[in-house]
């Protein structure tokens, strides 16, 4: 069941299987295992014997030695006989160093949880002249403006400013309540 296969290439596998079995006895890497070592020397004695060591077409190329898979594990063989690292190694992409900085814009929730402390009776200092002052700081609301203009007045007439009457209290939020007889209360 021989087929006809180059002398070239049929030494040139022989030559890879002897030199990674040569690698593995000095022992520069970590030992081969029993699978591995009976894998080299099966390959080996099929290539010698009929010339190549598959006869699935499906699984290479008919004019080579070895099949694709027989080829890929030698040459893993080959690197662990020389001590080089095998496996995968997982291969970082373009622009990741960027990505590793990157900060998600998202609100943190235990960021928002604040202890709540007895407030201490400490009086306000006094606003500058120059300070901000909030809404919450101030005592009572700002009347609404109206919507409707003041009538123009001449600007020779007075030079004090009229001052408007009281504003009115705004009116006050209705109560959230609470109705009974939902979807969901059957």
């Amino acid at each position: 069941m021989s087929r006809e296969i180059d002398e070239r290439k049929k030494r040139k596998a022989l030559r890879k299987l002897r030199k990674a079995a040569e690698l593995a006895e000095r022992g520069e890497g970590p030992p081969l295992s029993d699978w591995e070592r009976e894998f080299l020397e099966e390959v080996e004695q099929r290539i010698e014997t009929f010339g190549s060591a598959f006869a699935d077409p499906e699984k290479g190329n008919l004019e080579e030695p070895m099949s694709a898979l027989q080829t890929r594990k030698l040459k893993e063989i080959d690197k662990k006989a020389r001590g080089k690292d095998t496996g995968f190694k997982t291969r970082k992409p373009l622009g990741w160093k960027k990505k590793q900085d990157f900060i998600p814009r998202v609100r943190q929730l235990d960021d928002d949880i604040v202890e709540e402390t007895a407030p201490s009776p400490e009086t306000k200092p006094a606003p500058t002249p120059f300070s901000v002052i909030r809404g919450s700081e101030l005592g009572a609301p700002r009347p609404k403006r109206s919507s409707k203009k003041a009538p123009a007045k001449p600007a020779a007439q007075s030079k004090k400013p009229e001052r408007e009457a009281a504003p009115e209290a705004a009116p006050k939020r209705p109560a959230f309540r609470v109705i009974q007889g939902g979807k969901d209360d059957a």
